[in-house]
């Protein structure tokens, strides 16, 4: 989608095509090969290496330089204070909508940067996690909200996110079950004293329309470095079609999943429910409040219909 005139948002950002940004990798050597990416393809989306080496090569290598440039700054500021303190976690936000590819680029980020010799120890959390229980969610009239912000707990999101930056060695972090589409009690994500977290999630760049107390904070305050994953909505609606098709055919013919309902639908009508669904739950998330978060992230990917990336805007 093109940067919007009216807020200023392509004036904050130098804009790159995918020869420009390839260019930037300089020597970065490709640590993954067919085999690595075949583990860490999404349900659609079919990375191709050469992705990997022109968009995310280049972009692991800027993230491994912000790293050591915050590493510096956090040494720095301890030799002033005159105390020693253990190093805490850069954090990596991402979003975007539904479809659009976050937890595959998430996944390839943390591959990536899990290989670099200064940061062995990358984890990933999506914030799917932090959802409300079905349960809670049917009790509070939100059941065909979940994924809009007011279906997150987001008092637990802070606090994992408060407690990785406050360098506390174990942080846990709850587990959403797609198969069940539930979070899973009991369950949960142990997170030991990484070198960097990745954060992915439709919502995690959202701001709440009027600041009350200016001393509020949100789940972005706790980035380092944020990503905004942008493609044309006609282009992410026909993803999740897709996307919702293939699962049609695997995930849902489970019969502990709880869309096998779904299982049993011809082509014709799956594709009609996997359209009202984006029509009335996605689109609107999307347009409401995925969207409007673009302009806060200091990266975007924007994507062209293939889910190739075309361009590359990065903050000033």
């Amino acid at each position: 989608m093109a940067p919007d005139p009216v807020t200023g948002e392509s004036r904050s950002y130098l804009e790159f095509n995918r020869d420009e940004w390839r260019a930037l990798r300089s020597a970065t050597p490709l640590t993954l090969d067919d085999a690595d990416l075949d583990e860490l393809r999404g349900v659609v989306e079919r990375m191709p290496i050469e992705e990997v080496v022109d968009i995310y090569l280049p972009l692991s290598r800027l993230l491994n330089l912000s790293v050591a440039a915050s590493r510096d700054l956090f040494a720095v500021t301890n030799r002033f204070l005159g105390r020693h303190a253990d190093r805490v976690p850069f954090i990596i936000g991402i979003a975007g909508s539904v479809a659009v590819g976050k937890s595959t680029i998430a996944r390839v980020l943390r591959a990536l940067l899990a290989r670099w010799p200064d940061h062995p120890r990358v984890d990933l959390i999506p914030t799917d996690g932090f959802l409300l229980s079905n349960a809670v969610l049917d009790a509070r009239g939100l059941g065909a909200r979940k994924g809009f912000p007011e279906s997150y707990d987001l008092r637990a999101l802070m606090r994992f996110l408060a407690d990785l930056k406050a360098g506390e060695r174990r942080v846990v972090a709850p587990v959403y079950s797609h198969l069940v589409y539930d979070v899973v009690e009991g369950d949960e994500i142990v997170v030991c004293s990484p070198d960097i977290v990745i954060v992915e999630g439709l919502n995690v760049l959202q701001v709440p329309s009027t600041r009350a107390r200016p001393e509020e904070r949100f789940v972005s305050d706790f980035f380092d470095f944020s990503i905004y994953v942008d493609a044309a909505e006609d282009d992410i609606r026909r993803w999740y079609r897709e996307r919702f098709l293939t699962l049609r055919e695997t995930a849902f013919a489970d019969e502990e999943s709880f869309f096998h309902h779904f299982a049993a639908l011809d082509e014709q009508q799956a594709s009609s429910v996997a359209d009202a669904i984006w029509r009335e739950i996605n689109a609107v998330n999307l347009r409401e409040n995925i969207e409007p978060t673009r302009s806060r992230a200091r990266l975007v990917l924007e994507k062209g219909p293939d889910h190739a990336v075309r361009g590359i805007r990065l903050k000033r």
